[in-house]
């Protein structure tokens, strides 16, 4: 299924010209080398672009590469130099060690290496004439490595010598690269039309992508810029031990995938992942995700409502009012078309597709795919972010902040449970029960992280899995006075007491019952709840609302019976925190005043 659907999307991004030609491979340069005449580097220009990433509610600069279309870069082990060269080990025969260049090593590859680049080079710009071309033969034939070693311009770089990826130009203009000059790309291009034109050799056999009988391919592309995979890039398809061939097959031979096929789905794969338009990280894990429409304003929407990225048409207030619009649909169960008015790119009916990938040596290992109408993944999340809601003023949730309250704020470099996280979008997308995981992670963290407890994304989280799992949407969006379930009135209980002492002592405690009582209460209410009562007698005589407060007890006591049960189950410990935020909150909306009254 994911390797038909890159497949398709290939042809879609093909047709609006968003993918390479045949021949040609994306590139992720960090600097110019400026040559002189003579062939002779200048300097180094460093031709990063700056980023700005949102972490959290923080927005932190980063340099990063510019990708640049140069001829085709080869995949095959060992050493082979391409037209163009960008590596630095062939580009200048030198290996970086503890800070010094050198260009010997163990096995001579730096030396072997450069030799193939230049001897590649020559071959290939031999008759061309340019300003650029001749400076770039110069330092082909000049560049003698072992008299390098103290260049200043390389040894700068540090260890971003070896990870970083050069082109050149000839000095005073920048802008006119070696890889773009007219002669380089005419010839580069024929070398590809009549490489394609002539006969491989190969197994011929019937796609299992097209069913198609044409040559099928032995190694398959690397996917380049997955977080934590190889820099030389990871692949997707691939068989290196003798156990996994079939019927005397070697390597990918055994997936039946054609060379065309290959390209196809290795390159729309590679435009995905490195797209931010496509693609986010979820600790270690690179999720990509695509519509089958050329244009993107669908992911944009889709980042919007699940990550909380702001699309180009759309603010979060935007979307905030087409979630609401969207749920208007749920009684006819579909989105309608007016909802989609403001996005008149949007096909609601197209496929979208959302895969999660984590590197396995040099090997992606799939650990999600969801295929699904994009309609009905706006109505999900939609669905999604209602159940998130404790507030009546709408509000989305991104699925970061939703990651952070499922892990303790004092551990250091904790991450959350990958698979529980994989299962919560499983339900945001799919619409399905969300995974029993979450309801005892979040009730664990409310009762361990004192400092933060409940707040409003714990809270909708606790409520979203109830009312999904459970309670069928018993739990309203903010307090119900008409729910007499025990558990419920145990946290209003609780939230009334604190607010009491909190009164009682004029707003300036360091410490309530919440921060002593709370993890026990939610738990043994039967064992903190009578020794809470007696000390509240203590506090309705110091407080100047006694008469609102007393009420406020009477009403849940007389629902209670007086009774308290000895241990509350796990859906109860919910129902108790979302009682108790529910009703602490209610005391500073506006609706919500004590009043004061005379005994």
């Amino acid at each position: 299924m994911l390797i038909q659907g890159l497949c398709d999307y290939y042809d879609i991004l093909a047709k609006a010209g968003k993918v390479l030609p045949s021949g040609y491979s994306s590139v992720k340069i960090h600097y110019i080398v400026s040559l002189t005449e003579d062939g002779e580097i200048e300097e180094l220009i460093n031709y990063q672009k700056k980023e700005e990433i949102k972490v959290k509610e923080k927005v932190k600069v980063r340099w990063v590469p510019r990708d640049c279309m140069m001829p085709q870069r080869t995949e095959k082990p060992g050493i082979e130099a391409n037209v163009m060269e960008h590596r630095p080990l062939y580009v200048f025969g030198l290996n970086m060690d503890n800070g010094e260049l050198s260009p010997k090593d163990r096995t001579g590859k730096a030396q072997k290496s450069h030799e193939a680049f230049v001897e590649t080079n020559l071959q290939f710009i031999e008759g061309m004439d340019s300003p650029v071309i001749n400076a770039f033969r110069n330092f082909l034939m000049n560049w003698k490595p072992e008299q390098e070693t103290g260049n200043t311009a390389l040894l700068d770089l540090g260890k971003d010598y070896g990870k970083s990826g050069f082109v050149f130009c000839l000095s005073g203009a920048p802008d006119i690269l070696l890889h773009e000059d007219p002669q380089i790309r005419r010839k580069w291009e024929q070398q590809v039309e009549t490489s394609s034109d002539s006969i491989q050799e190969g197994l011929t056999a019937q796609c299992a992508v097209s069913g198609e009988t044409t040559q099928i391919a032995r190694i398959h592309n690397k996917i380049k810029g997955v977080y934590g995979g190889l820099a030389t890039g990871t692949v997707l398809v691939s068989f290196k031990n003798a156990s996994e061939n079939s019927y005397g097959k070697e390597q990918s031979y055994n997936s039946n995938i054609s060379e065309i096929a290959m390209k196809k789905y290795t390159e729309a794969l590679n435009y995905l992942v490195g797209s931010e338009k496509h693609r986010v990280l979820l600790d270690d894990m690179t999720i990509v995700f695509w519509a089958m429409e050329p244009s993107e304003d669908n992911e944009a929407l889709f980042m919007e409502m699940l990550w909380g990225g702001q699309s180009e048409k759309m603010d979060a207030d935007a979307t905030e009012n087409m979630i609401r619009n969207l749920l208007k649909d749920g009684k006819q169960g579909m989105i309608a078309e007016g909802r989609l008015q403001s996005l008149d790119q949007i096909k609601p009916e197209v496929d979208f597709y959302m895969v999660g990938f984590k590197p396995n040596s040099s090997r992606l290992a799939m650990k999600f795919i969801y295929r699904k109408k994009y309609a009905d993944v706006l109505w999900n999340l939609a669905k999604f972010q209602q159940d998130l809601q404790v507030s009546e003023k709408f509000k989305t949730v991104p699925f970061w902040r939703i990651k952070s309250e499922l892990i303790s704020p004092k551990a250091k470099n904790a991450t959350a449970n990958p698979g529980l996280l994989v299962k919560i979008m499983e339900a945001a997308i799919y619409g399905r029960n969300y995974p029993e995981a979450l309801l005892e992670t979040v009730v664990r963290r409310v009762k361990t992280d004192v400092d933060i407890s409940m707040n409003a994304v714990r809270a909708g989280l606790i409520r979203a899995c109830l009312n999904r799992n459970y309670l069928k949407g018993e739990l309203k969006v903010t307090l119900d006075r008409e729910n007499f379930r025990q558990a419920y009135l145990y946290g209003r209980l609780f939230a009334v007491l604190e607010k009491l002492q909190q009164d009682a002592a004029g707003n300036h405690l360091n410490r309530t019952i919440k921060d002593t009582f709370f993890s026990s209460a939610s738990t043994r209410p039967a064992m903190v709840f009578p020794r809470l009562l007696r000390l509240a007698q203590n506090h309705l005589n110091k407080s100047k609302n006694a008469v609102y407060f007393n009420k406020q007890i009477g009403e849940i006591m007389g629902h209670l019976d007086g009774e308290f049960k000895d241990i509350l189950s796990l859906k109860e410990q919910g129902q108790f925190m979302i009682g108790y935020y529910q009703q602490y909150q209610s005391f500073f909306e506006k609706n919500e005043k004590i009043q004061k009254e005379d005994n």
